[in-house]
């Protein structure tokens, strides 16, 4: 088996020949093929928000037909039940305290650092930095946010969250007994 250079390509020139140049046609042909009319789609039999009246999928199981209409709840549903509320706010309360103690001491010494490196570099003690003594700080600070965040939780949070679960099991029972 013998490899030759194919004989029927010309040889490479660079830079490549330009593309010749066409003129733009003055007018459309027609097609040699003939062109489909297309023409409107008939009206749907239902509107697009409404379900069609058969399945649309075959693997579709087929809708239980009821007789009676589902039946309207005796109380209004939990979501918008006022404990909900009332539990939302505490919850909210209890993280902006949290947070803002934890995120407003980093940024008081964010801001001291930047701004007064005369007051971070003053001592305290013998050798010891104002700068240094804030920083030491910030993990105790970090604890009390987090043991203020517990607290709140115990004192405001949880028996409001208890008293909604304790009511959502007597209904749910209540639910079931009909």
């Amino acid at each position: 088996m013998s490899y030759e250079p194919l004989s029927s390509h010309p040889p490479y020139q660079y830079p490549p020949p330009a593309p010749p140049r066409y003129a733009a046609p003055r007018h459309q042909a027609p097609p040699p093929y003939p062109v489909p009319q297309h023409q409107a789609s008939p009206p749907y039999p239902v509107p697009h928000h409404q379900t069609p009246p058969y399945a649309t999928y075959p693997w579709q199981p087929p809708e239980p037909e009821s007789e009676a209409g589902p039946r309207p709840p005796r109380r209004s549903a939990l979501g918008h039940h006022s404990d909900l509320r009332i539990l939302r706010g505490a919850y909210r309360r209890q993280r902006r305290v949290a947070t803002l103690t934890a995120l407003g001491y980093f940024t008081t010494f964010l801001v001291l650092s930047a701004f007064a490196p005369s007051f971070m570099t003053g001592e305290v003690a013998d050798g010891l930095p104002t700068g240094l003594l804030l920083a030491l700080v910030q993990l105790p600070v970090t604890w009390l946010a987090t043991a203020l965040y517990e607290y709140t939780a115990r004192r405001r949070v949880d028996p409001i969250a208890d008293r909604i679960r304790k009511q959502a099991e007597v209904d749910a029972k209540r639910e079931a007994a009909r």
